[in-house]
């Protein structure tokens, strides 16, 4: 088994199609199809099952591609600490659920590199995928919450995973709409309040379960739900339909701009257990980059700066 076999393997899993993977490799499809059957008759296992669509991972194969990502990633860091040519560009990735704190941090900690000399990406997902980037080493560090609802169910996955959980921040519940909402000048707000605009909510795929959701009382009964998946959606429907979502207040005017408010989430004992611990994720096998340590810092100083503001 060779480091290129698994470049290989990745590439292809990433494309779902040999012809693809090919081409983004600058290599004959025969002989990355050979290269693949090699590896596979030397593993024992099959990584990909075949078909006239593509090809897709078999379970072995995801359990294989999981450990080539975390090869990969460490051999790239190995060549950029100690590689003769210097031109290899280190990378650094943040998967995380749709948080603006974590976007404005990593904003500001991009400013402090050359991104001549680096690769840095954000992915903005679903929160099964902000653990399987990390589980996979396609994202360094990982950002999402807990709550006493789903702190069993993500704190057994990432177990199972060896990832560890660091608390950023703990904080009540917050509905978050547009200013001109009916309830906006609210000095907090009950549940039963919001019976009569739709709940938004983001979506987590066909694999997306209660746990997974990224807002709080996601078991709950809303007469009125929509769907979105990305922030700026969000944020339109807020505008468009009254709409309104539970999130942790911790808004950053910067990115989301200040059309928008939010308002104490006032909780009685059926809506118990609301309050959020925000916290990032990472392998417990893998020691901070000089990047993932700049962005934490900049995240702590972030929050920092949020909690001495809900105090005045």
């Amino acid at each position: 088994m060779t480091l290129q076999q698994l470049h290989y393997a990745i590439t292809i899993s990433e494309t779902g199609s040999l012809n693809k993977a090919a081409e983004v490799l600058y290599v004959a499809q025969p002989s990355l199809s050979a290269s693949m059957k090699e590896l596979e008759k030397e593993l024992g296992i099959t990584i990909f099952h075949r078909s006239g669509r593509g090809v897709s991972l078999t379970s072995d194969g995801l359990e294989f591609i999981t450990h080539a990502r975390q090869i990969e990633y460490q051999y790239a860091q190995l060549l950029g600490k100690y590689g003769k040519t210097g031109k290899r560009k280190k990378k650094f990735g943040v998967s995380t659920q749709h948080y603006s704190f974590a976007v404005k941090s990593f904003v500001e900690m991009v400013k402090q590199f050359d991104t001549e000399e680096y690769e840095f990406a954000i992915r903005e997902t679903k929160t099964k995928e902000v653990i399987d980037d990390v589980i996979t080493s396609k994202s360094e560090i990982g950002i999402l919450y807990l709550s006493d609802f789903n702190r069993q169910a993500i704190e057994k996955l990432l177990r199972t995973n060896n990832l560890t959980f660091h608390k950023l921040i703990e904080c009540d519940a917050y509905v978050y709409l547009w200013k001109g909402h009916p309830l906006a000048q609210n000095r907090s707000i009950r549940f039963e309040e919001l019976g009569d605009y739709p709940c938004l909510s983001f979506e987590q795929g066909a694999s997306g379960s209660f746990y997974f959701a990224e807002e709080i009382l996601s078991t709950r009964e809303y007469p009125r739900m929509i769907k979105a998946n990305d922030r700026a959606t969000m944020l339109n429907l807020m505008v468009g339909l009254n709409g309104y979502t539970l999130c942790s207040g911790i808004i950053c005017e910067e990115l989301n701009g200040s059309d928008y408010v939010a308002v104490p989430f006032e909780t009685d004992a059926d809506t118990r257990g609301s309050r959020m611990e925000i916290g990032y994720i990472v392998n417990q096998s893998m020691i901070l980059s000089s990047m993932g340590e700049l962005y934490i810092k900049e995240i702590e100083q972030y929050l920092n700066q949020h909690a001495k503001r809900q105090k005045v």
